[in-house]
């Protein structure tokens, strides 16, 4: 899939108006001082008070400015421009000094030259990505010697699943470009938007390994029988921001957390 980055980057770029509008991105409270961040991050991330972080993926960067209220000094990139702008928006009402650039991930090192001490991404990210031996690759361009790799992300068993949750219509592994048109946004069902999107699944494995093999030592994985989202169907609240899909209880996990570090040699 050549043209993968221009149709997702349109695809992104329609989602961020009905995104912005959305109860699924509280904005107004989040301008109020409200952080978008959940326990599973931040419990990987630990203080990082005065830490440089790179967040990829960022969307329209509240988790950035979040981080950058925790005292971090943070630089969000993300592929979609409108989502950049917004970001940028954001952040001078927020009164954070939170730095965005627009870049896709792989291009990213000809477009940015700085180390930081954290790479941080979460939630729906590498999905996009066809390529996990050259993300991986990136993650350690940009850390420090030392410096640490924060990942959550949805777990690979619930991208098998069709939508409603009733059969496998997915490969857990990465077989081919999943090439689908999807109308709303998991962040609004109802949204009067039609988008075609390119993704790929990737499996626990496929992610694991390609960081090792990039000079990054696995501190912590961890797997959660829940989402702090509601972005699925068929999902209920059992407890205040953790959320299962109905059929299937505590049985499948459905996120995972990593933390990694750059070996200094």
């Amino acid at each position: 899939m050549e043209n993968y980055l221009e149709i997702n980057k349109n695809s992104w770029n329609a989602k961020v108006e009905p995104h912005l509008k959305s109860d699924f991105y509280f904005v107004k409270e989040f301008l109020n001082g409200k952080s978008s961040l959940n326990s599973i991050e931040l419990d990987l991330l630990g203080n990082i008070e005065g830490k440089t972080i790179l967040h990829l993926q960022c969307h329209f960067g509240q988790d950035s400015i979040s981080l950058s209220r925790l005292g971090a000094k943070v630089t969000g990139i993300d592929l979609s421009d409108k989502a950049i702008e917004t970001a940028k928006d954001l952040a001078k009402k927020c009164g954070t000094d939170t730095e965005f650039i627009c870049s896709d991930v792989y291009n990213l090192p000809n477009v940015l030259d700085q180390k930081y001490d954290i790479v941080f991404t979460s939630y729906g990210t590498i999905g996009w990505l066809p390529d996990l031996n050259q993300w991986a690759n990136v993650i350690q361009h940009f850390l420090k010697p030392g410096g640490q790799f924060v990942m959550a992300e949805f777990h690979p068993v619930i991208w098998m699943f069709d939508d409603d949750f009733e059969r496998v219509g997915y490969n857990y592994f990465n077989e081919k470009p999943i090439v689908e048109t999807y109308e709303g946004t998991y962040a609004d069902r109802s949204a009067d938007l039609v988008q075609e999107y390119v993704m790929w699944n990737h499996s626990l494995a496929e992610v694991l390994q390609n960081l090792i093999k990039n000079n990054l030592e696995i501190e912590k994985f961890q797997e959660f029988d829940w989402s702090p989202y509601p972005c699925f169907k068929h999902i209920t609240e059992f407890e205040k921001g953790k959320w299962r899909i109905e059929k299937f209880g505590n049985k499948v996990p459905i996120v995972y957390g990593i933390s990694a570090q750059k070996k200094s040699s």
